[in-house]
Formats: structure tokens, C-alpha cells, sequence
């Protein structure tokens, strides 16, 4: 090779390294395009799969149908918790707040409102899988898009989010107005205000106030608690009779909500009422729900008190306090449960690092375990053992694990976070608890103590 060749060889070779880093700005750029196209394809491929589903097993919305008629009920000054609609009868079971938020659904016929909620609702699975994705900071952010759009599309296969769409339920909303709120910072002064609004319309959302609380975000515990306040207040103003009445009487009747031991009810309770094969599993049913209680929220605290050695641990924090808030309700319904979204994005995000990391060192082990979970939200599992009331009384025990698998995800899940604790902190040094420090240096009393003797 000539100097003259070498010369034009190494120009050339500059030039191709110059245009590298356009390239590569390039492919960044189109490779979320084109991940977009497909993921695009495969939600609208799904979605027609999921409204064609529904058309044949047909979706009766009854839920939507009992907050139109609590809207009519305000809206007409009838008595509120007086009503009956449908065919099961069904009667209106949330605060007076709740009520006057349902008034617009009135002006809507029962045909388009289907239209509206389930729209809606598809809308708020989007904003959810968004809010998860926030919350456990993956995948990186132009990615994020796609995982949206891929949520959306195959998020109604999962059983609580199918079956709430299925009923016109309202559980996106409260997931997304929480989440909404805890994902925040800290600092934000309004921040608890969605919170106080979601216990408002429904009590259970309370237990997140309790988890800003007793982490030490003070401010935004006593911001959730005076807008529940609020809620109550315009309740009163409003509607006074069924304010009194739903806080003096109604509240604390169980018959109006639904049966306790039937499938449909996934929470500890319901799972005891079942296994003991009675109505009312009493004080044993009541005793694991305070043992469970205590040991969510002592995980939850415990995960975002470690936030120095584990990642994602305030998204470990708020999935536990979730959980643990749908464990204890005495009634949680399979759709209270859409908070598997953010759940299994976090599985997914272990994952995903774990995956990440070298070959030497990989322990695959999240994978199983997003794997497991994502089964048994998909796997309608109660509904496939025989339950039409009163069969849910005598289930075998071979019926037991299926039809309770709600429970048994999330007290499995609670475990997972506490050894997932646990060996991050080891593994940082960190002490299990926090233990008082060592005093290095005698202070002056210890020095007059020492002279008096």
C-alpha cells in the first residue's frame, strides 16, 4: 500500500467513525418506532380479540348501572341507600361523596355510557401502566411509550382488570388518583390530596394515609386526612339524611355489600369463611386480618426505610401497602386487585435488572416469579372451580388454593418483599433494624459519675 493509499484509507475510516455516532443517534431514534408499530399491532390485534370476547359472553356493566342510579337518587332528592336496581337488587354502598360524583353519569343514556365508561376505563389502564412505570423508574423513558401501549392492549386479559371493565367498576380510577399521588414529591404541599378525594368515595384507600404517616411524611398524611374530612363535610351539607344514615347504619352492615364466603370476595377473610366452610369466620378471620395488618405495613415501612441499599424501594413500599390494603377489607372483590398492574411491573423490573446483569453472576430468579404472578391474574382461577352460591361453602380441599388465590399471591408477595429486604441489606451492611450507635466518647456526666466515686 502506497502512502498515497494509506492516506485515503485512513480518511475513509475517519469519516465512517465520525458517522458513528449519528448512526447510533439514528437507531435510538427508530428503534421505538419501530418497537411502536409492532406494539401497536399487537394491543389492537388483542383489543378486537377482547371485544369480541365480550360480545359473546356479554357484559351486563351492573356496577355502572348502580352509580347511575345513585347520580339519579342525588339528582332527584330520592332516599339514596333506599334504592334497589337491577335484577339482584342491589343497593348503593359508598359514602354520600360518592353519590354526588355519580350525578353525571345521568345525563348519558345507559347504551352511550357503556361506551363512555369502557373507554374511559381503557384510558385509565393506560394512565396506570404509566404511573407504574414512574414508580419503579423502568424501562428508561422513551421506552416507556411501548409499554403503555402494550399494557393497554393485553391488561384487559388480566382478570381484575377484565372483570372491572366487564362491570363498569371504578377501581381504575382509585388506583390512578393514588398512585397519582404517592408517585409525587415529597414535597409537594398538595400532596395526600388525591388520597383524602379516594377515600372519599371509598373508605379503603385510608390505609395509604396511614403508610405516609408512619413513614414520616406528616404533612401529606394530615393533607389526605382533611380532604376526607372535606369529602365528609360536603356529604353532610348536601346530603344530611343519607350522610347520617351511612355513618351511623349503613356502613356496618356487610349484608348490603355481598357475601362474605363467596369466590367473587379475595380477601383474608373471605378466604377463612371458605376454609372453615362458614358465613361468618369470626374472631380467628378477624385476628389474621390484623396479624396481616401489621406485618404489610411493617413491610411497606421497612422497604421505604431501606431506599439507601434497595432499588425500587418505595415501589416495593406502596405495591405492599396495596396489597395489604386489599388483603384486610373484609370484602375485596376479584377487581379490587387491579393493582396487579403495578405489581407485576415492579416483578418485571427485577427481571429486567436481573437479566441485566453478567452471565457470571446471574441468578435467575425474578423471572419464575413475574412468570407465576402474571398466571394467576390471567388464570381465573375461582371462577373455574364450582362455585354458585351455596357451593362456595363446601368447597373441597382441593378447591381451597384456587379459589383463594388472591390471598395466597399476596401474602406470598408480602414474604417475597421481606427476603428481597432482607438480602439487600445484608448484602449492604445495612443492620436487619435500626439499632441506637455505639458512644465513642464519654460525655461530661459520665466524667462527674467517674470522679464521684
Amino acid at each position: 500500500m502506497t502512502a498515497a493509499q494509506a492516506q485515503v484509507e485512513k480518511a475513509g475510516s475517519a469519516a465512517r467513525l465520525a458517522e458513528l455516532p449519528g448512526q447510533a443517534l439514528r437507531s435510538v431514534r427508530e428503534a421505538p418506532r419501530r418497537a411502536m408499530v409492532v406494539a401497536g399491532a399487537v394491543s389492537l390485534f388483542s383489543l378486537v380479540a377482547y371485544a369480541l370476547v365480550r360480545h359473546f359472553v356479554g357484559t351486563s356493566m351492573v356496577d355502572m348501572v348502580v352509580y347511575r342510579a345513585e347520580g339519579a337518587a342525588v339528582a332527584n332528592g330520592n332516599d339514596l341507600y333506599a334504592l334497589r336496581v337491577t335484577q339482584w337488587n342491589l343497593p348503593a354502598t359508598y359514602p354520600p361523596f360518592a353519590a354526588m360524583l355519580f350525578v353525571p353519569t345521568t345525563w348519558l343514556g345507559v347504551g352511550v355510557l357503556r361506551v363512555v365508561v369502557t373507554a374511559g376505563n381503557l384510558g385509565l389502564l393506560a394512565l396506570l401502566a404509566h404511573l407504574s412505570f414512574r414508580l419503579t423508574g423502568w424501562p428508561r423513558r422513551e421506552l416507556r411509550p411501548v409499554g403503555v401501549v402494550l399494557v393497554t392492549g393485553l391488561g384487559v386479559w388480566l382478570e381484575p382488570v377484565f372483570t372491572t371493565l366487564r362491570y363498569g367498576q371504578i377501581n381504575l380510577v382509585l388506583a390512578c388518583l393514588i398512585l397519582w399521588d404517592l408517585t409525587r414529591p415529597d414535597g409537594r404541599r398538595s400532596k395526600g390530596l388525591a388520597i383524602g378525594i379516594a377515600a372519599g368515595i371509598k373508605l379503603t384507600p385510608g390505609l395509604f394515609a396511614v403508610y405516609l404517616l408512619i413513614t414520616g411524611r406528616v404533612r401529606a398524611a394530615f393533607v389526605a386526612g382533611f380532604t376526607f374530612l372535606a369529602t365528609f363535610a360536603l356529604g353532610a351539607v348536601v346530603l344530611p339524611d343519607a350522610t347520617w344514615g351511612f355513618w351511623t347504619k349503613y356502613l356496618y352492615d356487610s349484608a348490603r355489600v355481598g357475601k362474605t364466603e363467596i369466590v367473587d370476595n379475595q380477601s383474608i377473610r373471605g378466604a377463612f369463611a371458605r376454609l372453615l366452610h362458614t358465613a361468618d369466620p369470626g374472631t380467628l378471620a378477624t385476628a389474621g386480618s390484623a396479624l396481616v395488618a401489621v406485618a404489610g405495613l411493617a413491610t411497606a415501612v421497612w422497604a421505604h426505610r431501606s431506599a439507601r441499599w434497595l432499588p425500587r424501594a418505595e415501589a416495593w413500599g406502596i405495591c405492599c401497602a396495596a396489597v395489604t390494603a386489599v388483603l384486610i377489607s373484609p370484602i375485596s372483590w376479584t377487581h379490587h386487585w387491579v393493582w396487579c398492574v403495578p405489581m407485576l411491573v415492579l416483578l418485571a423490573a427485577e427481571a429486567a435488572h436481573e437479566r441485566s446483569r453478567p452471565a457470571l453472576v446471574r441468578r435467575l430468579r425474578w423471572r419464575p416469579v413475574f412468570a407465576a404472578t402474571l398466571l394467576a391474574f390471567l388464570s381465573f382461577a375461582m371462577w373455574i372451580v364450582p362455585h354458585k352460591w351455596p357451593l362456595d361453602l363446601h368447597l373441597p380441599a382441593a378447591h381451597q388454593l384456587p379459589a383463594s388465590v388472591y390471598p395466597a399471591v399476596g401474602l406470598c408477595f408480602l414474604a417475597l418483599a421481606a427476603l428481597r429486604i432482607r438480602s439487600r441489606r445484608l448484602a449492604g451492611g445495612a443492620p436487619l433494624v435500626r439499632v441506637p450507635q455505639p458512644r465513642t466518647e464519654a460525655t461530661s456526666d459520665d466524667l462527674a459519675r467517674v470522679g464521684s466515686r
